[in-house]
C-alpha cells in the first residue's frame, strides 16, 4: 500500500460536486448553530453522554470546518474526502436513532419518511469519495488500478 495522492486529477463535474457538497456542509453547519438546533437535537441518540445542544453545537462547526476544507484544501482533497466520508459514517447512528425512536424532525413526520431518508446516507459517503477523487486515490493506494 502506498500514501495517497494529494491532490489526485478529478473532472469538472467532481470539482462541481465536492464545491456543492463543501457550501451544502457550511449551510448544513450554520444551520446546527442558529435556526435548526431543535431539529437537530431529535437525531442526538439518548445513548450519546454528552447534552444534545452541544452536539448539536460541535457537529455544527465540524461541519462548517469540514465544508470549508472541500473548498479550500484542494491539494488535499482526497484526505479531506476521506474525512468527510467517515464523519458522515459518524453522524449515521443519529440517523438511525431518529428512526427508531419515532422522532419527529426535518419535515419526517412519519416512520416511512425516516426509513427513506436513511438510504440517502450511503450516497453521501460516495459523493465524497467520488468528488474528491478519494475513491480513485484509495483504489490506487492499495493497488488495484
Amino acid at each position: 500500500m502506498k500514501a495517497l495522492e494529494p491532490a489526485p486529477k478529478t473532472s469538472k463535474a467532481q470539482m462541481v460536486g465536492r464545491v456543492l457538497l463543501g457550501l451544502m456542509l457550511i449551510n448544513a453547519g450554520v444551520s446546527h448553530l442558529t435556526y435548526a438546533r431543535l431539529p437537530f437535537q431529535a437525531q442526538v441518540p439518548p445513548w450519546v453522554p454528552l447534552n444534545p445542544d452541544l452536539v448539536v453545537l460541535l457537529s455544527g462547526c465540524v461541519e462548517i470546518l469540514l465544508g470549508l476544507a472541500l473548498l479550500a484544501l484542494y491539494r488535499h482533497k482526497a484526505y479531506v474526502g476521506i474525512v468527510v466520508a467517515l464523519f458522515f459514517i459518524a453522524i449515521f447512528p443519529g440517523n438511525i436513532a431518529q428512526y427508531t425512536e419515532h422522532r419527529p424532525a426535518f419535515g419526517l413526520q412519519t416512520d416511512t419518511a425516516r426509513l427513506v431518508r436513511l438510504f440517502f446516507q450511503p450516497l453521501l459517503v460516495v459523493w465524497a469519495l467520488w468528488s474528491t477523487g478519494a475513491w480513485t486515490a484509495l483504489r490506487q493506494s492499495f493497488g488495484r488500478e
